[in-house]
C-alpha cells in the first residue's frame, strides 16, 4: 500500500515516518506540510492511505477529508481528542492521538491492510439475504453464512460497506449502516455513531466520548449519547 503523511510540523512528519517504517511495510511516497500541496499530489498519483493531521494552516485536515476520493483510507493523527467523533463522520479508518505510540500505530496500519484487502475482493462482497429472530443469513459468493446475533460484537460502517465483527471473523456487506440496523433486534443492538452499531452484551465500559466493546474503543456520537445512556441504564435496572 502506498501512503502519504500530511502534517504542518516537520518533526511530527519525521517521527511518523520512522515509526511507519519500523512497524509496517507501507510505502511512503510523500510527506506534506499543507493539505493544498497534498491535494495536488493526489490528483497525479495513486494514494491508498493518508496519515492526516487536523489543525493546519489553510485547509484543515477535516476540510481536506471532504475533498479526497472515497476509495482512499484516512488515519487521523492529532493532539486533540475532541475531534474523534467528527473524524469518523468522514469515514476515517482510525484516529490516533499524538504523541503516536508504535503499538497503537501498528494496530491502525494492520486495520488498513485488512480493509484494503476486503474492499478489493469483489467476489467476497456479501449480501444480507434474510434476518431471522436470532440470526442474519448472509450470502458470500455461492455460500450462505448463518450469523447469530449473539455472536456479533459490533458492526462498523466503512464508506459504501459495513463490516460485521464476530469473535472469529469479519464479514463485509455491500450495504449502508442504516439498512443493516433496521434488520437487527433493538433490544440487543444500538447505533452509537454515524459509523458504528454495538451489541449491548459486549459493552464492558464507556464514558461520554467512547464505548469499549471488549478491547475495541468505539466513538460515541453526540446525537446518539442520550439514547445510549437511557437504554443502557434501563437494561441494567431491568436486569437484562
Amino acid at each position: 500500500m502506498k501512503c502519504i503523511i500530511i502534517d504542518d510540523e516537520p518533526l511530527a512528519r519525521e517521527e511518523l515516518q520512522i515509526l511507519i517504517n519500523e512497524v509496517s511495510k507501507l510505502e511512503i511516497i510523500g510527506d506534506f506540510s499543507t493539505a493544498r500541496s497534498a491535494l495536488d499530489f493526489i490528483q497525479k498519483n495513486q494514494v491508498d492511505l493518508i496519515f492526516l493531521d487536523i489543525q493546519m494552516p489553510g485547509i484543515s485536515g477535516l476540510e481536506f477529508a471532504e475533498k479526497i476520493d472515497g476509495n482512499t483510507l484516512i488515519i487521523f493523527t492529532t493532539a486533540y481528542s475532541k475531534y474523534a467523533v467528527k473524524c469518523f463522520e468522514f469515514d476515517a479508518l482510525d484516529y490516533i492521538l499524538k504523541p503516536v505510540n508504535s503499538t497503537r500505530l501498528k494496530k491502525a496500519i494492520d486495520k488498513a491492510f485488512t480493509y484494503s484487502r476486503l474492499l478489493s475482493l469483489n467476489t467476497a462482497k456479501s449480501e444480507i439475504e434474510e434476518a431471522g429472530t436470532e440470526f442474519l443469513l448472509i450470502k458470500a459468493e455461492r455460500r450462505f453464512y448463518k450469523v447469530l446475533f449473539s455472536d456479533i460484537r459490533y458492526i462498523e460502517g466503512l464508506k459504501d460497506y459495513v463490516i460485521i465483527h464476530t469473535h472469529n471473523q469479519k464479514l463485509i456487506t455491500a450495504m449502508n449502516l442504516k439498512s443493516v440496523y433496521q434488520k437487527l433486534p433493538c433490544n440487543l443492538f444500538i447505533r452509537v455513531s454515524k459509523s458504528y452499531i454495538v451489541n449491548f452484551n459486549y459493552v464492558i465500559s464507556f464514558d461520554h466520548y467512547s464505548i469499549f466493546v471488549e478491547e475495541q474503543e468505539i466513538p460515541l456520537g453526540e446525537v446518539f449519547k442520550k439514547d445510549f445512556f437511557s437504554r443502557y441504564s434501563a437494561g441494567l435496572l431491568s436486569g437484562k
